[in-house]
C-alpha cells in the first residue's frame, strides 16, 4: 500500500563523517517533493527533544543514533528509516548510497516494517518512582567502578530467583541481544521476538546463567545492602542513573514498539553472518 508522506523528521549524528552533506542531500530531495522537513542534529550526548509527529523519521548515523531516535519517536509510533553512515551495525541495514531507493520503495509500499520490542525501565525508592527511562537495547545495573562485585536480588513477576553476586545484570531486548549481552555470553535472539534476556555479568556463582523469558514478564532487581562500590543503572548506554541501597529497578515491555523500515538488500541474518564472520566452512 502506498504511504502518504507529508512530513519527515531527520535525526542526524554530526560526529559521523559526511553527515552534514547527507542531510543536505536528503532535505533537498524531500523538499522537491513538497514534503515538510525538520532536522534535529546533535553531537555527543543530547537530551531527548520534544518533536511534533511526522509520517517518517530518517536516522542518520549508526546503531547508537537509532537507539536515540527510537526513544524520541517511540510514543508516536513513527517508522524509522535507519541509514548507516560507515560500517553496518546490527540495527542499521540501509547504506548511505541506498537511502533514496529505500525511501521510494517504502513510499510505494514495497518495504515492510520490523516491529521491535522496547522496554520501560523504572526506579522505585522507598515506594516512590524516582526515574523512568525507555530503551530499545537493554537496561544494565552494574558497579560504577572497575571489577567490583555488587549484590543484587532478582525477581520475575512474584517469584524470587535469589541473590546475585556479579559485576552486574543485563536485561536485554531481542534487538539488544547483539549488544552488551552477547559480549557477556548471552544468546542471540531474532530481533522481532517477544522476549527478554536476563544476563548476569561475570557472576561469582557459575550456576547463575543467562535466561530468556516471555516478553510479558516483569523483571525486578533490588540493590542489596553491603555494597563496596557505587551502583548505577544504564539504559541503552545513553541514559545513566545512580542507584542507592534498597532501590528497585523494574523492567517491563513497553506497550509500543520501535518501527524500523526493512532493507530489501540485506536482513538481520546477513548482517549477523558478516559482523560475526561466520564462514560456514572448516574454519568457522
Amino acid at each position: 500500500m502506498t504511504q502518504k508522506i507529508l512530513k519527515v523528521i531527520i535525526v542526524v549524528n554530526l560526529q559521523k563523517d559526511g553527515s552534514s552533506e547527507l542531510v543536505k542531500e536528503i532535505s533537498s530531495y524531500l523538499k522537491s517533493l513538497d514534503i515538510d522537513v525538520f532536522v534535529f542534529s546533535y553531537s555527543g550526548k543530547s537530551k531527548i527533544p520534544k518533536l511534533e509527529t511526522a509520517d517518517l523519521v530518517f536516522s542518520l548515523g549508526g546503531d547508537g543514533t537509532v537507539l536515540f531516535c527510537s526513544r524520541i519517536v517511540e510514543s508516536m509510533s513513527i517508522p524509522i528509516l535507519a541509514v548507516n553512515i560507515g560500517d553496518f551495525g546490527f540495527i542499521t541495514e540501509i547504506s548511505k548510497k541506498e537511502w533514496k531507493s529505500a525511501f521510494i520503495k517504502y513510499q510505494n509500499g514495497q518495504l515492510d516494517l520490523s516491529r521491535r520490542v522496547m522496554i520501560n525501565v523504572m526506579v522505585e525508592r522507598r515506594g516512590e518512582r524516582v526515574a523512568f527511562h525507555k530503551g530499545l537495547n537493554d537496561a544494565v545495573i552494574s558497579s560504577n567502578g572497575i571489577s567490583n562485585i555488587i549484590k543484587l536480588t532478582l525477581q520475575i513477576n512474584e517469584t524470587s530467583l535469589g541473590k546475585y553476586r556479579a559485576d552486574g545484570i543485563i536485561v536485554a531486548t531481542p534487538t539488544g541481544s547483539t549488544a552488551y549481552s552477547i559480549s557477556a555470553g548471552g544468546p542471540i535472539l531474532d530481533p522481532e521476538m517477544e522476549a527478554l534476556i536476563i544476563n548476569p555479568i561475570c557472576p561469582f556463582t557459575l550456576s547463575n546463567r543467562p535466561i530468556v523469558v516471555s516478553g510479558n514478564e516483569v523483571v525486578t532487581i533490588t540493590v542489596e545492602d553491603g555494597q563496596r562500590t557505587d551502583v548505577i543503572l544504564s539504559v541503552d548506554g545513553q541514559d545513566a542513573y545512580p542507584l542507592k541501597v534498597g532501590d528497585k529497578i523494574i523492567v517491563e515491555r513497553s506497550q509500543t514498539k520501535a518501527l524500523l523500515i526493512r532493507s530489501d538488500k540485506r536482513n538481520f541474518y546477513d548482517i549477523l553472518r558478516s559482523k560475526l564472520n561466520w564462514s560456514g566452512g572448516a574454519n568457522a
